[in-house]
């Protein structure tokens, strides 16, 4: 039985038919070092408070919840990006 796959999976298959992909050397070692980042980019061992306006903060319950995540762990993400530089101000 014959699968059909989407671009993105053609692509990926092509690039794999290819010669495209790289082994990573040492994988093990590359794992863990990747798991520990991970492990602190999620570690949560501080307690702020803050006080922002009712609205700002309604409307970052909505768009939590729209993401099915707590409006605590948005608020978190949002700091994290942009401690991380990767929060871009639209102009």
């Amino acid at each position: 039985m014959k699968t059909k796959l989407d671009k993105y999976e053609n692509d990926i298959l092509s690039s794999y038919e290819n010669d495209e992909w790289v082994e990573v050397p040492e994988i093990k070692k590359e794992i863990k070092k990747h798991a520990s980042y991970a492990k602190a980019t999620i570690k949560k061992d501080k307690r702020v408070n803050i006080r922002i306006s009712q609205k700002d903060l309604e409307s970052i319950q909505r768009k939590a919840l729209a993401e099915g995540i707590p409006y605590q762990t948005l608020i978190s993400s949002v700091i994290h990006k942009y401690n991380a530089g990767k929060l871009i101000e639209k102009r």
